[in-house]
């Protein structure tokens, strides 16, 4: 039988690699949010991995597994941890020299709303949540839906600084582009 959270925990491994070595390939920075409120979004991501892939545990009820291990779990869980990764990997392709890894400003930053930016503002944060659905059905205890929570607040609190940032830097038409796409989910039109 094929273990989806081992599987799931390689897959994370070769995603940050390659994630950390793209990271020599942006622009300078000319503004960014400072250490003490990257706090407010690096805690529960931190904390979210940290629960997602820990291994000791000595409290019972974070062990608990509600969801069961099977075959059919597994590669289900693989399949959304890879398309996750790969929603993200596009949307940091778009993305381009644009990226940092804490919310800035670049030199001569673009707004960018092709790819993934045309369904969600935050498209990279998307794809991570996805995967982490993905690893999670891996998982399958209590520390791995609360990995989630807090990855999802993280990414929240993350995203809303990164706005700011792009309103008073793009001003209407940031705002335009706000109205017509979803922040970390797409928004449904109708």
């Amino acid at each position: 039988m094929i273990n989806g959270m081992d599987v799931c925990g390689y897959l994370w491994l070769a995603f940050y690699t390659l994630w950390l070595l793209a990271a020599f390939r942006t622009k300078r920075a000319v503004e960014r949010v400072d250490w003490g409120n990257r706090l407010y979004y690096y805690v529960p991501v931190v904390l979210g991995y940290y629960l997602m892939f820990g291994f000791k545990f000595d409290i019972a009820w974070l062990q608990f597994r509600f969801i069961p291990q099977a075959q059919a779990i597994a590669i289900a869980a693989i399949a959304i941890t890879l398309a996750g990764m790969a929603f993200a990997v596009w949307a940091r392709v778009n993305l381009g020299s644009n990226w940092s890894s804490v919310p800035t400003i670049k030199d001569k930053h673009q707004l960018i709303r092709s790819g993934p930016y045309r369904l969600v503002r935050h498209p990279i944060y998307s794809g991570i949540l996805l995967a982490m659905m993905g690893t999670f059905l891996a998982n399958g205890k209590v520390r791995g839906a609360l990995a989630i929570i807090l990855l999802w607040i993280g990414w929240l609190v993350k995203s809303r600084m990164e706005e700011k940032f792009m309103v008073r830097t793009f001003g209407a038409e940031y705002e335009e582009y706000s109205r017509s796409t979803g922040g970390l989910f797409p928004r449904l039109h109708g």
